[in-house]
């Protein structure tokens, strides 16, 4: 059975970072592309960064130079690190496989 378990949201201030977790079980993590997604309320999906398996990566220009997506194949965990956090981050934050599936989510708030 697939399941991605994302961990590491919270409340924080403008300007603050999160480091989300995401543990990835039932299939071969080291060899698929994996992404992180983030839906706000009233909004469509976004995919806000990338990574290949030989961990190439790609970003959203909405959070380009703010945010980066790592992955640890040993661990089969996926991470992003979420820097200079703005208001307009706040959503539910998914891990997901490119291929189809993703975790329950982990909300990120900010607010002053």
């Amino acid at each position: 059975e697939v399941r991605l378990a994302e961990s590491g949201g919270g409340l924080v201030q403008p300007g603050g970072s999160l480091r989300l977790s995401c543990a990835a079980s039932g299939f071969v993590f080291s060899k698929e592309y994996m992404q992180w997604n983030r839906q706000a309320p009233g909004k469509r999906v976004e995919r806000v960064a990338l990574i290949k398996p030989d961990g190439g990566t790609s970003y959203a220009d909405s959070v380009k130079g703010r945010f980066t997506i790592s992955r640890d194949n040993g661990k089969d965990m996926l991470y992003l690190q979420l820097d200079s956090l703005q208001t307009e981050d706040t959503a539910m934050y998914y891990c997901a496989r490119t291929i189809g599936g993703r975790g329950q989510g982990t909300q990120v708030t900010v607010s002053a």
